[in-house]
């Protein structure tokens, strides 16, 4: 799947992350499971500001949720993605939001002039990480998944 970049500075704040270091590994394992997704077949290594997440999981989009729901807490600069999905799917884009962007703007990027309407298929992949499309940060990545 790959390495992600993150900025460190901004996200969820997780007990024992710092801007200097992620959070422990059980930590931001209880991150992604507060987002009701199934981590039992995956495991998290910290090293400072990186994080590694390996092992198994249901489906390509499980496996990107689970690194983006983990790089989104200050303290981690990238995730290396080596989770093995069971159903493989089309990997997304990741598309890392500026000031002043919305997800209709993201959708007219990502997808095309005219296309700004497709933001729900934004904010659906994106889900329960974003539990409103018009909450988004500088900084914040998100997954963009290509259209049907």
């Amino acid at each position: 799947m790959g390495l992600l970049t993150f900025a460190k500075h901004v996200g969820a704040a997780i007990f024992g992350g710092s801007e200097a270091k992620a959070a422990p590994a059980e930590e931001l394992k209880k991150e992604a499971e507060k987002h009701g997704l199934d981590v039992s077949g995956v495991d998290i290594a910290v090293d400072g500001d990186k994080v590694t997440v390996s092992g198994t999981t249901a489906s390509t989009e499980q496996a990107e949720k689970i690194a983006i729901a983990v790089g989104n807490t200050i303290g981690v600069q990238t995730v290396e993605n080596k989770i093995t999905p069971a159903k493989v799917e089309p990997e997304s884009k990741f598309y890392t939001v500026v000031k002043g962007d919305t997800l209709w703007k993201i959708a007219e990027t990502e997808y095309g002039h005219g296309k700004g309407g497709k933001y729900d298929v934004i904010f659906q992949a994106n889900k329960p990480m974003l539990s409103n499309p018009d909450k988004i940060y500088p900084g914040q990545v998100l997954r963009i998944p290509p259209l049907a």
